[in-house]
C-alpha cells in the first residue's frame, strides 16, 4: 500500500454532471425556401394559392379522416381530389411530392404531358395535376 494521495479529476467529473442533453432529430431539415402551390384554370394561374409546410398532406377535409394540411375542397375542382391524394415532403433539402393512393392519380409535367408518378421531385415551378386539378409548386 502507497502513502500517495489518489487524484481525482475534477474537470472531467464537472464536465459528465452537466452536459446538457441531446435534442432528437428533428424528422425533416427545415426546408430552403417558402413552399406553395398555385391552382392553374385554363392554363393561367389564378389567385388561389396554398402554403405547404411539410410534411404536408393534401387532400379534402372530410369528418372521416380528420384534418388535413393543405385543403382543396374551396376550389371548383376537388371533386376529382382524394381525402389524402398526395403529400408533399422535402427530404435532404428536395421538394418531393408522393401519391397516397389517390383514386385519380397524381401527374407531374414531363416533356410537355402529365405523366402518372407514385413519387416525384419538385423544383419551383414545376406543374402537376391532383386528378384533373392543375397546380404550379413554387418556392422562394
Amino acid at each position: 500500500m502507497t502513502d500517495e494521495p489518489a487524484v481525482i479529476d475534477t474537470e472531467a467529473a464537472d464536465e459528465a454532471v452537466h452536459e446538457e442533453p441531446q435534442a432528437e432529430a428533428p424528422e425533416q431539415e427545415a426546408p430552403a425556401g417558402n413552399a406553395r402551390i398555385v391552382v392553374k384554370r385554363g392554363g393561367v394561374e389564378t389567385d388561389d394559392v396554398f402554403p405547404v409546410n411539410p410534411p404536408a398532406i393534401i387532400g379534402r377535409f372530410d369528418p372521416s379522416v380528420g384534418p388535413i394540411d393543405v385543403d382543396l375542397a374551396s376550389i371548383p375542382e376537388s371533386s376529382y381530389v382524394s381525402r389524402k391524394h398526395a403529400k408533399i415532403t422535402n427530404e435532404d433539402g428536395a421538394w418531393m411530392i408522393h401519391d397516397m393512393g389517390s383514386s385519380n392519380g397524381t401527374f407531374v409535367l414531363q416533356d410537355g404531358d402529365f405523366a402518372r408518378v407514385e413519387m416525384a421531385e419538385l423544383t419551383d415551378g414545376t406543374e402537376f395535376a391532383l386528378g384533373n386539378a392543375r397546380f404550379l409548386f413554387r418556392v422562394d
